[in-house]
C-alpha cells in the first residue's frame, strides 16, 4: 500500500510540471514485484495524458551489414566476432528506395537507414544522402539515421535533406560501458549526440538492457536518458548472439524490463518510448504489456540481424488492446 501511495504521488509530480527527484527514480525502481503493475499502470496513465493513444510504428533498414570495427560485446555484426552473420556494403539506392515505399504502404510512419560501422567515410556518406533525396523524392516517408559518429558538417546536411532524427545509443550506463566496449567511449556517444542536437536534428537514443547490468545501471541510464531529453528513446531488451561474449547470457526477468519502460514515462512524459530489438523473443505478448506501461512505439518487420513480427501482425495487436498508429 505504501508503494502505491508513492507511486501516486510521483504520478501526480509529472502532471503537475514538477517531475520526480533522483531519489524517488530510485524508489520506483525499487518498487516491490506485487506492486510493479500498479507502476505500469500510472506510466500508462501518463502515457495517454501527454501523448494520446498513438502509437508510433517503424521500420528499419540495415544498409550496410556486418565487420563493423567496434567491438560491442552484444553486437552480432562486430569484425571482432565470428558470427557467421552476412555482410554486405551499402546496397543500390533503387532497392533501398523500393523497400522504403513497401514500410509506407504497410503503416509505418519512420524508415531509419542503419549503417555498421564507427562512422561512415566522406564516400559513403555522400551515397546516404543520394539515398535519402530519392526516398524524399520518391516516398515521402520520416526519414531517421543511424549512422555511427558525425561532424558536425554531416549532422548539418542531414538536417537539410529533412532527415527527422538520428539515432545514437548510449548501449548502457556509463558506469558498465567500459565492460560493453573497449574501443571507444561513452563520451565519445554523448559527443555525438550533441553534435545531432547542435545541428538541429531531433534526437532518438537509448540502450539495450539484460547485457549483466545491475537495476541501479539499469537506473543510471534512464538518468542519463532524462538529462539529454531526446524526442525518442529507444530501449532494446538482448537477444544473446551466437559468437559474441555475450552469447550465453541470461535472460532479464519481465518484471525488471516493466520497470524500466514504467520508470522511463515517468522521467519523460512527452517522449516517444519505442520498444525496439528483442520484443518478440523476450516477451511472451510481443509487447502488448509494455504499450501498456509507458511504451508508445515499435519497431516492425524485423531488426538490424534478426527478423520481427510482419506488420499486419503488428497492428492486429496495436488495435486489440485499443490503441491507434
Amino acid at each position: 500500500m505504501k508503494d502505491i501511495e508513492f507511486i501516486k504521488e510521483c504520478q501526480e509530480k509529472v502532471f503537475s510540471g514538477i517531475g520526480i527527484s533522483n531519489d524517488d527514480v530510485e524508489k520506483l525502481f525499487d518498487v516491490s514485484d506485487e506492486e510493479v503493475k500498479e507502476l505500469a499502470k500510472a506510466a500508462n496513465q501518463i502515457t495517454r495524458d501527454f501523448n494520446g493513444n498513438k502509437v508510433d510504428v517503424e521500420q528499419l533498414n540495415n544498409i550496410k551489414k556486418n565487420a563493423c570495427s567496434e567491438d560491442c560485446s552484444f553486437c552480432g555484426q562486430s569484425a571482432f566476432f565470428n558470427t557467421g552473420i552476412e555482410t554486405y556494403q551499402l546496397p543500390p539506392t533503387e532497392e533501398v528506395v523500393i523497400k522504403a515505399a513497401k514500410a509506407k504502404k504497410e503503416g509505418a510512419e519512420s524508415y531509419c537507414l542503419v549503417a555498421a560501422w564507427r562512422e561512415p567515410s566522406p564516400k559513403d556518406f555522400d551515397k546516404v544522402c543520394n539515398i535519402i533525396r530519392e526516398i524524399n523524392n520518391k516516398v515521402g516517408i520520416n526519414v531517421e539515421c543511424s549512422l555511427g559518429f558525425l561532424t558536425l558538417e554531416q549532422a548539418k546536411k542531414l538536417k537539410e535533406l529533412n532527415v527527422r532524427r538520428y539515432n545514437h545509443n548510449l548501449e548502457t550506463s556509463k558506469s558498465k560501458f567500459s565492460e560493453i566496449c573497449t574501443t571507444h567511449t561513452y563520451e565519445d556517444r554523448l559527443k555525438t549526440l550533441q553534435i545531432a542536437r547542435d545541428a538541429g536534428l531531433e534526437l532518438c537514443t537509448g540502450g539495450i538492457i539484460g547485457l549483466g547490468e545491475t537495476r541501479k545501471q539499469r537506473m543510471e541510464l534512464a538518468l542519463e536518458l532524462a538529462t539529454i531529453y531526446p524526442e525518442e528513446v529507444t530501449i532494446n531488451i538482448l537477444v544473446p548472439v551466437p559468437g559474441t561474449p555475450l552469447e550465453l547470457q541470461t535472460k532479464l526477468e519481465n518484471s525488471e524490463i516493466v520497470r524500466m519502460f514504467s520508470v522511463i514515462r515517468f522521467l519523460l512524459p512527452e517522449s516517444v518510448i519505442k520498444i525496439s530489438g528483442g520484443r518478440e523473443t523476450n516477451l511472451a505478448d510481443s509487447g502488448e504489456e509494455l504499450l501498456k506501461s509507458g511504451a508508445n512505439g515499435i519497431i516492425t518487420s524485423g531488426y538490424l540481424t534478426m527478423g520481427g513480427n510482419e506488420p499486419d501482425e503488428d497492428f492486429k495487436m496495436i488495435k486489440k488492446i485499443g490503441l491507434e498508429a
